[in-house]
């Protein structure tokens, strides 16, 4: 991908190449930003097999604002029945900047003792938001550790932020995929950390 200016048509450009839904991803995106002049963007278009070995396409777009970071995901579901429609469904949310609360970013680099600064780039990135809003719960049965014990000890569990995690690779999103997201996240790090 080429650098496109941080504009909303440079954004609506990006949406159109992944040919994903682009008139419903671009809709969903334009009405969280409403008015608000676009800093930065990175769209990332990727697929996933499930557990039928059905192909599932799905786009995350990611904009940020003078004072918001604007995610949008959108997933495909396949028909319901035989002669259906796929459908998709896409959530998107606002985040202010002072609600993000983590920006972690996981830089692997292949033969790293040949590794050069500013000049190697890294052959996968894992991008982690975070903003506390939504938790992941696991519960299981707890155990006394009396094998023989039949008492309802109730539940022992954890909860998790529900961050979100972005993964780009220079083999499924070229070089320039990735040096995207690392100026994405470069933006984003310095945004987040503004009063």
């Amino acid at each position: 991908m080429r650098d496109i200016p941080a504009t909303a048509d440079g954004l609506r450009t990006a949406i159109e190449r992944s040919g994903y839904y682009p008139g419903l991803v671009s809709d969903a995106v334009a009405s969280a930003l409403g008015t608000e002049p676009i800093v930065s963007y990175f769209v990332s278009h990727d697929a996933m097999f499930d557990p039928g070995m059905e192909v599932r396409r799905h786009i995350s777009v990611l904009v940020l604002t003078d004072t918001r970071l604007v995610y949008s995901h959108t997933d495909e579901h396949p028909p319901q029945e035989p002669d259906g429609r796929p459908q998709a469904e896409t959530t998107t949310e606002a985040v202010k900047f002072s609600r993000i609360s983590s920006v972690a970013l996981t830089r692997v680099v292949s033969d790293p003792a040949s590794y050069v600064a500013g000049v190697t780039m890294p052959t996968e990135v894992l991008l982690t938001i975070g903003w506390n809003v939504l938790s992941h719960v696991e519960l299981e049965p707890a155990h006394c550790g009396d094998e023989n014990c039949e008492a309802d000890h109730g539940y022992t569990g954890t909860i998790t932020a529900d961050d979100l995690a972005l993964r780009v690779s220079e083999a499924a999103d070229g070089e320039d995929g990735v040096r995207q997201v690392l100026s994405f996240a470069s933006v984003l790090a310095a945004a987040a950390t503004r009063p």
